[in-house]
């Protein structure tokens, strides 16, 4: 029996699982079912978490879906891609701009993206469209592969250390 994650081509020579995209609408009572929806695909996709990884994939997924809905009170669209044992998640929003609040420290709120840089190999953002989307990679060994700490993204990516 075929495995359910994997798409099997015609002629049976490729597999991969291919990107899953959603739209989770506005308000944050639909946070926690997009944040499962993320868990269970890296759970059939099967892909090689730690229990660790894992939290920290629950958390930052937690993170990005609960900024867009706080900040543009409007639908997003959540994707999940997988290379290797990476997971990407990203989170697309209408709103262009994006601001990086600094926390008040007596503030309950304010340090989503703090999590998410500390927790996750690599994360950033870019413009599309009209609006913005804001994503974070994990990958499955824990171990960070050339990580961007928020400063761009492939098209885009903007450095804080020189390239040999």
């Amino acid at each position: 029996m075929a495995n359910p994650g994997l798409i099997i081509s015609p002629l049976k020579t490729a597999r991969f699982p291919v990107p899953l995209e959603w739209g989770v609408p506005p308000g944050g009572a639909a946070v926690p079912s997009a944040r499962r929806l993320v868990m269970e695909i890296a759970r059939v996709w099967g892909v090689p978490f730690s229990a660790e990884a894992l939290e920290e994939l629950e958390l930052c997924a937690s993170e990005l879906i609960a900024n867009a809905m706080e900040h543009a009170k409007a639908r997003c669209t959540v994707t999940v891609r997988r290379a290797g044992e990476r997971l990407r998640v990203e989170v697309e929003d209408p709103v262009p701009t994006f601001e990086r609040c600094v926390a008040d420290p007596e503030s309950t709120s304010g340090r989503g993206l703090l999590l998410v840089e500390a927790l996750a190999d690599a994360w950033g953002w870019h413009s599309v469209g009209e609006g913005k989307v804001v994503w974070f990679e994990i990958g499955g060994s824990g171990e960070a592969q050339d990580p961007t700490h928020g400063w761009g993204s492939a098209h885009d990516l903007l450095s804080q250390r020189s390239v040999a």
